[in-house]
């Protein structure tokens, strides 16, 4: 049976190095792997805690919804299939070299199923 866990909460942000200092002096994080191109994914040390991400966003700055959340999978496809049979919409579909699908909630915000197998 499939099932979903919070694995990281995503925070969209116009000040990456701002931002990422920050955040892991707030929650005493460290980076997962070295930041790339505007991402970085913060884990606890002690590995209690889910990750917070960072996404140095394209958009500019955003007035509306700011964070998404990012749910790790064992099996990709049967749990979004699953989650869509929840009433979740797909907003946009696993690319090539990807790996997540972004869905939307019944309400239109949107999240991340992760393929945690890549």
């Amino acid at each position: 049976m499939s099932r979903s866990k919070v694995g990281s909460i995503v925070i969209d942000c116009d000040n990456f190095e701002e931002m990422m200092k920050f955040w892991m002096a707030v929650l005493r994080y460290v980076p997962r792997s070295p930041p790339k191109g505007g991402w970085v994914v913060l884990r606890d040390p002690a590995r209690k805690g889910p990750n917070v991400s960072l996404n140095l966003t394209s958009e500019g700055h955003l007035k509306g919804y700011r964070l998404h959340l990012d749910l790790y999978a064992d099996d990709h496809d049967a749990e979004v299939a699953r989650i869509r049979r929840l009433g979740a919409r797909v907003r946009r579909e696993r690319r090539a070299g990807e790996d997540f699908t972004v869905l939307e909630d019944p309400d239109g915000n949107p999240f991340c199923v992760i393929d945690t197998r890549r």
